[in-house]
């Protein structure tokens, strides 16, 4: 086929390409909440302990987190689309597993494949987008469309696992997936143009670079464990004082080598661009909040205002609905118009006053009392996603795609991990430390955890401000270099 032809093509099917990858990260993101809602059924059909209950979150959690870098490198290196489908059929096998499971083992080992597949598939799906979508109309509609999907998903998985564990089983918040990966696999193969492997232009193809592999994944991995620990054994732990103190001296190591290796894991000019920078800034910052607002409101929801599981997820629509709308608007019209920078400065300051006004609750408030609150975060949400999922590509190679994406799924889930282990000490402390009845205490914690969500994201706007500079604002249109191929 000639080079006409095969653009033309690929024009014709990028729709079916959005639809592709809209769909596998919808299910990334659901997933690291579906499964919350449908822990208690869970637990007293495969009767664990309490204290081995976390292990099904956090087990997925770690796998992805720890090997988003090495997923995006793979993609890079031997085809996004190949990396892609791989990932869609290894999330379904393991959901499969994981609905038929018999034990606490197996249903562990099933969310730890689940959260190894989600990182070969997710950084695949956004390059895979950012090469299909090249002209910056059509661009910014898609990553409106794809935010949306990746804002609202969380709030859909608790929707979803609520309806799913009432109506049927605890399983088929596993078994679900099948119905988002199988067809999503089907469409990639279809519409999405195959390609070996990174560009070398003519030079010897670049090799993996296992001593940044061995130390980003080690890395990273003891940073989101070192987390999970402090929410489940405390701070003082010394397991949780010894994995986080390795946590940071692997990533200094990582990034040692990085510097002088020939092909090295992650780039580091990716990370050090003003705008880039920001916006792997900026998912990290929204995911401390997105993670720890959800957490804290389910509570609310269930144990505060007696809400049904069902209820609950039913109660976060308003949430999903602003990411919806603001994502959609901010892809198409207010990206162009103010920039990146503009955008996540203004969105994190929104969500700091939606957090802030959370923290007025009383025992006395009831439902219309926090959806001023859900509303702002929604539109914080809905105009970051967007903007950080086009700006966090931005300007990069063709052969680094991969990586650069893997970096914005990173920085959202170490965020996610910092944010529930953080905000989960503080209401513990909040409440311990109040003298009033049980209720009162609890109402305490709610409102200082709301109240720290609103201060760390109110400093978050001062850093991204720094950090980012104004005069790139309109490189946001740009689409990557060498883009057109997967």
């Amino acid at each position: 086929m000639s080079a006409l032809g095969t653009r033309e093509s690929q024009h014709a099917t990028r729709w079916l390409v959005l639809a592709a990858v809209g769909v596998a990260q919808l299910m990334v993101v659901l997933d690291a909440t579906i499964v919350n809602i449908a822990l208690p059924s869970a637990q007293a059909g495969l009767r664990f302990s309490d204290d081995n209950r976390q292990w099904i979150v956090t087990a997925y959690a770690l796998a992805f987190g720890s090997l988003l870098l090495v997923g995006g490198r793979l993609g890079d290196l031997f085809g996004r689309r190949r990396m892609f489908v791989t990932g869609l059929l290894g999330f379904a096998a393991a959901s499969a597993v994981g609905g038929a499971a018999g034990g606490f083992t197996l249903l562990v080992a099933a969310r730890a494949g689940q959260g190894l597949f989600a990182a070969l598939l997710a950084p695949a799906a956004l390059a895979i987008l950012s090469t299909t979508f090249t002209d910056p109309a059509e661009r910014g509609k898609a990553f409106g469309i794809f935010g949306a999907l990746a804002g609202s998903g969380a709030g859909i998985g608790l929707l979803l696992g609520g309806a799913l564990t009432e109506w049927l089983s605890w399983r088929w918040c596993m078994y679900v997936n099948l119905l988002f990966a199988l067809p999503a696999a089907v469409l990639a193969i279809v519409a999405v143009r195959a390609r070996a492997g990174r560009d070398t232009g003519g030079s010897p193809r670049p090799t993996l670079d296992l001593p940044g592999v061995v130390t980003g994944t080690l890395g990273l991995f003891a940073v989101v464990f070192g987390f999970s620990s402090a929410e489940t054994r405390g701070w003082d732990s010394a397991v949780t004082v010894g994995v986080l103190a390795a946590g940071p001296i692997l990533l200094a190591v990582f990034v040692l080598i990085e510097k002088r290796v020939k092909d090295p894991l992650l780039p580091l000019h990716i990370v050090w661009h003003a705008t880039r920078g920001g916006a792997y800034f900026s998912s990290a910052a929204l995911g401390i909040a997105m993670f720890g607002v959800m957490l804290f409101l389910t509570f609310f929801f269930q144990q505060n205002l007696d809400y049904s599981p069902l209820r609950a997820g039913v109660a976060f629509m308003p949430l999903n609905i602003t990411i919806l709308v603001v994502s959609a608007v901010a892809g198409r019209t207010l990206l162009p118009a103010f920039g990146p920078r503009n955008l996540i400065v203004g969105g994190l300051a929104l969500g700091a006053a939606g957090m802030a006004s959370l923290a007025l609750i009383d025992a006395e408030s009831g439902y219309l009392s926090v959806l001023p609150g859900l509303v702002l975060v929604g539109v914080c949400a809905g105009l970051l996603y967007t903007t950080t999922f086009a700006t966090g590509t931005l300007g990069v190679s063709w052969g680094d795609l991969g990586v650069a994406s893997a970096m914005l799924n990173t920085a959202s889930q170490v965020g996610g991990s910092i944010g529930i282990a953080v905000l989960s000490t503080v209401f513990a402390d909040a409440v311990a430390g109040h003298l009033g009845a049980p209720a009162e205490a609890g109402m305490h914690g709610y409102r200082v955890v709301f109240a720290w969500a609103a201060a760390l994201t109110a400093i978050s706007v001062v850093i991204a401000f720094v950090v980012m500079r104004s005069t790139e604002e309109q490189t946001a249109r740009q689409a990557p270099v060498g883009a057109g191929v997967h």
